[in-house]
């Protein structure tokens, strides 16, 4: 397993995190602790989860199966969604944040979180107030580092500059989703990240198991015993309009490579500028094992482009009119 440096920190994750998302919903304990324990043995460190994954069952289930093994782990969470039926029970406001931070301390057994996510944006808070509140957490030990998820780029740039104006701890890390069927993070949040130094852990880098081989063209995107029957995922608003199309060079390629093409799409994603991780998620192990094995080895040059070039999104302003403006400036010298 590689490890990356997460943005311009020096706090080292696997390129590969294991999402838990599924736990307290399709996952119980028992198979929760074996796909934490496959994790480890394949040499990941980082874990993801939420406080609102499943009403907080799927932190209570970390905290009980992490045990001793806290300390060598990367654990990261979120806060925004509602956690009880009161008008202060989501959202940003220094209120709900700090009692957020208590209660997954309380849930995932542990008196620190090494990485704390805003999971989505609250027009109805001041992002001030968000930062300094959690600036306060960071200077008390229960945060190490700060991030965020599904910000647009202005956003994420407004934080960085609070941040640096007052001196406050700033958002290390960017949470979104990026695949070959969604790769709009790539005209402005990429760049940015790469800019500000804010490492960036994707969601989704299997378009929803979209990309994992259950799926074949012309077969349609609902299949019964997953979460596209069960209404989890989004492929009609979400996805590249040629999605067929990719998932055909997907299927070729990782036939090729003899890998699947979970694997294949995996690493792909891991190997885009930028990248620091890819969050992995199963129901079970058997499903898990197949994804770990996308760590520690590399695509060639020549798959690595036929997936680039099938999924490549449609250029927008003003990217497509000033790209060409490198070349004319360079020649002008």
């Amino acid at each position: 397993m590689e490890y990356r440096n997460l943005g311009r920190t020096g706090l080292k994750v696997s390129e590969i995190c294991l999402g838990t998302m599924t736990f307290g919903l399709y996952t119980d304990e028992a198979e929760a602790g074996k796909m934490l324990g496959l994790s480890l043995d394949a040499g990941v460190n980082f874990i993801d989860t939420a406080n609102g994954y499943n009403e907080g069952r799927s932190e209570s289930i970390l905290g009980n199966i992490m045990g001793s093994r806290r300390d060598d782990l990367v654990l990261s969470t979120k806060f925004f969604n509602p956690m009880g039926p009161g008008p202060n029970d989501s959202g940003w406001s220094r209120s709900h944040l700090i009692q957020s931070v208590d209660a997954s301390l309380k849930r995932l057994k542990t008196d620190y979180i090494d990485i704390f996510y805003l999971h989505h944006v609250d027009v109805q808070t001041p992002i001030e107030e968000a930062l300094r509140a959690l600036n306060d957490l960071v200077s008390q030990g229960k945060i190490r580092y700060l991030a965020c998820s599904n910000f647009e780029a202005w956003r994420l740039m407004d934080a960085l500059w609070i941040s640096d104006h007052h001196d406050w701890s700033r958002i290390e890390c960017y949470q979104p989703q990026y695949s070959l069927m969604v790769r709009d993070i790539e005209d402005e949040l990429i760049p940015l990240c790469q800019h500000k130094g804010v490492g960036v852990v994707v969601w989704a880098p299997l378009a929803a198991g979209y990309l994992t081989g259950k799926y074949k063209p012309g077969q349609g995107r609902k299949l019964e015993g997953t979460r596209s029957a069960d209404g989890w995922v989004f492929l009609d608003h979400f996805y590249s309009q040629n999605s067929e199309n990719i998932l055909s060079t997907l299927l070729e390629v990782s036939e090729n490579l003899g890998r699947s093409p979970a694997q294949v799409a995996l690493r792909w994603v891991i190997e885009q500028a930028g990248i620091s991780s890819a969050i992995v998620g199963a129901r079970n192990g058997d499903q898990l094992k197949d994804n770990l094995f996308a760590g520690s080895w590399k695509l060639d040059e020549v798959s690595k482009k036929k997936l680039t070039q099938v999924s490549e999104p449609r250029k927008r302003y003003p990217k497509y009119m000033e790209t060409p403006m490198v070349e004319r400036r360079h020649n002008a010298v």
